[in-house]
C-alpha cells in the first residue's frame, strides 16, 4: 500500500513528524496521580462503592484535561481513571476486582458477537469489569453496535495523530474528503480492520463530521424533512417533521462532545459559548438560527436549538398551496406589501413568522433600499440593495455589546426605504414605531403574541422598557399611527402553520386603538387522519388601506380579493 508519508498530495494533511513522543494519556496521568492523592483518602474510599470513587476520579481527570488542554478518547479516559483508581485502592493489576462473575461472562459474550461482525477486540484479561462497562456503554446492553461505530472508535485516534487539523480545515471537503479517505484505508489495513468500500466512504463521512462538521447533527442537517433539531443533553435528539417532534436514534458520546460541537458553532461568528456567557444566539452557515445554552445553566447537559434554514425560497402563493393561508388572503398580503403598508407579523414561537416574513418581503420593489436587522440573520431577501445587520454581544471585559436599538438607530442614517426587523422584543420597539412614522413605509417585523390585540398590547408594554414617560394615550396614538396592518400566524395541533387572521390598525377611538379583522380561520373539525379542518374567512369589509392600494393602481384586486366567495 502506498505510504501516507510519500505522497505529495497529502502534504498538507498527512502525518504530523513533530508529533511529541509521549502520548496524551501518559502525560495526563502524570498530572492526575498526585492531584488523587492529595484529593482522595484511601482509607476512606476503601468503604465507599468502586462506581462512586470512579466518578471522583473522573472528576479530576476532566478537571486535568480542561487545564492541560488535552482530550482522550473515551476509552483512553476510562483507562487512565481504571488505573489510578486501583492504585488509589492499591490493587495490583493481577488482584481479583469486586465484581461479579457475570461481569466477565458478558464481556466475553460481547466480545466473540464483536469478533462476528468481523471487529476483533482484544479485552483486558486482567479487567474484566472495565471490559464489561466498556461494551455495555458501546452497546447499550446488547450486541448490535454496528461496525462502522466500532471501527469508527479504532480508527479516529489514529487518525488524528496523522493529521493536521489547521491544514485540514482549510481545505474543501471533497479534496479533503479524498486525502482522509486515503489515510483511513491505511489505518483500516494496519488495524486488521475489514470494511468494504461503501463502509469505508460512510466512515470517512463521519470522522469528517466529527473533526470539521457538526459530527453527529449533520445527517440531520442534510435532511430536507428535518425543519427544527433539538439536542437535550448527549444522549437526547429531537426533531421536527411536518410539525410533529420525534425522538432520533442520533447520540453524542458526552457533554464534552455537545459542548465541542457548540464551540465549533459559535467561533465561527466571532461569539463565544462558557460559563460567563452560557447563553448564545448564533447561526449556521447556511443561514440555519442556532441557540445554545450550556450548564449551569442547562442542568442535564449543553442544550443545541437549531432552526434549519429553508433551502427553498417559499412564497405566498407556495403557502396558498400547502393551505396555510388563502389565496384571497396571499391576495391582500400581495397588495399590502406592494402598497408599503407597515406590516406586524405576530405569532408563539416556531408558528412561522420568519418564512411569512420572507414571503412578504418577496413583493418588495428590487429598486428600494432595505436595512435588515436580526439578532442573528437569518432573513432571506432577494433584492439586489439589501444591507444586512446583526447584533453583537459584549467581550469578555463587557464592553463592545451593540443591540438592536443601537443598528436600529444607525439604520436611520443608512437612507433606507425600508427597515425589517426580525424581531421586536424591547425597547428597540420605540425606534421601529418612529421609523414608520417618519418615511419609511413598508418596513415589517416580528412580535411574540397569541393575537392581534395582544400584539399592540405587547408594543405598548415594550415602549415603556424604554423608560420613556409618555400618557397612554400618546403611545397608542403612535403605535395607531405607525402600524398598517397585523398579521396573526399559529402553528395548530395538527402541526401545520396557519395564518388565523388578517388584522387592520385603522385609528384611535378615545383612548382606544382600533382595529378590523380582514380575515380569520374558522375550525369546523378533523379529518380521519388528523388534519384539522376549517376556512379562511374573509369579513367582507372595506379596508381603510383602499386609498393606498388606489395610489398604486391594485384597489380593485384589493376590494375583489376581500369579498367573501
Amino acid at each position: 500500500m502506498r505510504s501516507v508519508e510519500t505522497d505529495p498530495r497529502l502534504a498538507r494533511v498527512g502525518r504530523r513528524r513533530d508529533a511529541a513522543p509521549v502520548s496524551g494519556a501518559v502525560r495526563l496521568y502524570d498530572v492526575c496521580a498526585p492531584m488523587v492523592r492529595d484529593r482522595l483518602d484511601p482509607a476512606a474510599a476503601s468503604r465507599l462503592p468502586r462506581r462512586d470513587i470512579a466518578s471522583a476520579v473522573r472528576s479530576i481527570v476532566d478537571e486535568a484535561q480542561d487545564r492541560e488542554n488535552l482530550a482522550l478518547m473515551r476509552i483512553e479516559t476510562r483507562d487512565l481513571v481504571t488505573r489510578l483508581v486501583n492504585e488509589l485502592l492499591e490493587e495490583g493489576p493481577d488482584e481479583p476486582n469486586r465484581i461479579l462473575p457475570e461481569a466477565a461472562e458478558q464481556a466475553e459474550r460481547l466480545a466473540d458477537a464483536f469478533e462476528a461482525e468481523g471487529l476483533p477486540l482484544v479485552l483486558r484479561q486482567n479487567n474484566p469489569y472495565d471490559d464489561a462497562c466498556l461494551l455495555a456503554e458501546m452497546t447499550n446492553g446488547n450486541a448490535t453496535v454496528s461496525p462502522i461505530d466500532r471501527a469508527k472508535e479504532r480508527v479516529l485516534p489514529v487518525l488524528m495523530e496523522r493529521i493536521d487539523i489547521s491544514a485540514a480545515s482549510s481545505m474543501e471537503r471533497p479534496e479533503l474528503a479524498r486525502q482522509v479517505g486515503e489515510i483511513v484505508a491505511e489505518i483500516l489495513f494496519e488495524e486488521r480492520l475489514r470494511l468494504n468500500l461503501a463502509e469505508q466512504r460512510d466512515l470517512v463521512t463521519r470522522l469528517i463530521n466529527d473533526m470539521l462538521g457538526l459530527g453527529p447533527l449533520e445527517p440531520l442537517l442534510a435532511d430536507d424533512s428535518v425543519t427544527d433539531i433539538m439536542v437535550n443533553g448527549p444522549h437526547q435528539v429531537y426533531v421536527e417533521r411536518k410539525g410533529k417532534l420525534e425522538m432520533t436514534s442520533v447520540r453524542f458520546r458526552d457533554d464534552r462532545h455537545v459542548l465541542n460541537v457548540a464551540t465549533r458553532i459559535v467561533t465561527r461568528i466571532g461569539r463565544r459559548i462558557d460559563e460567563s456567557s452560557p447563553m448564545v444566539d448564533a447561526r449556521l452557515a447556511d443561514g440555519s438560527r442556532v441557540n445554545i445554552v450550556i450548564p449551569p445553566l442547562a442542568i442535564d447537559g449543553p442544550s443545541i436549538s437549531i432552526r434549519k434554514f429553508a433551502k427553498q425560497s417559499i412564497t405566498l402563493d407556495v403557502m396558498a398551496r400547502q393551505q396555510n393561508l388563502s389565496p384571497s388572503m396571499a391576495s391582500v398580503l400581495k397588495i399590502a406589501a406592494r402598497s408599503q403598508l407597515n406590516i406586524l407579523i405576530s405569532g408563539g414561537t416556531g408558528s412561522g413568522k420568519t418564512t411569512l416574513l420572507n414571503a412578504l418581503s418577496q413583493l418588495i420593489d428590487p429598486g428600494e433600499r432595505i436595512v435588515t436587522i436580526e439578532d442573528a440573520a437569518e432573513l432571506q431577501l432577494q433584492q439586489p440593495h439589501v444591507v444586512r445587520l446583526e447584533t453583537r454581544v459584549a467581550n469578555l471585559e463587557g464592553d463592545g455589546e451593540i443591540t438592536m436599538r443601537d443598528l436600529l438607530k444607525n439604520a436611520l442614517r443608512m437612507r433606507p426605504d425600508r427597515i425589517i426587523l426580525g424581531e421586536v422584543r424591547g425597547s428597540e420597539a420605540v425606534d421601529m414605531l418612529q421609523a414608520m412614522n417618519t418615511g419609511h413605509e413598508g418596513s415589517m417585523c416580528t412580535v411574540h403574541a397569541n393575537r392581534p390585540r395582544e400584539a399592540l398590547t405587547r408594543l405598548e408594554n415594550m415602549i415603556g422598557m424604554a423608560g420613556i414617560n409618555l400618557p397612554t394615550k400618546a403611545v397608542r396614538t403612535q403605535i395607531a399611527a405607525a402600524l398598517d396592518l397585523i398579521v396573526q400566524v399559529s402553528r395548530m395541533r395538527d402541526g401545520i402553520r396557519r395564518v388565523v387572521s388578517v388584522t387592520e390598525v385603522t385609528g384611535m377611538e378615545d383612548d382606544v386603538i382600533v382595529t378590523q379583522e380582514l380575515f380569520s380561520y374558522r375550525f369546523e373539525g378533523e379529518e380521519a387522519g388528523g388534519t384539522l379542518r376549517g376556512t379562511f374567512e374573509p369579513a367582507g369589509l372595506r379596508p381603510a388601506f383602499a386609498p393606498k392600494a388606489a395610489y398604486f393602481g391594485l384597489e380593485r384586486a384589493l376590494l375583489q380579493a376581500v369579498q367573501p366567495s
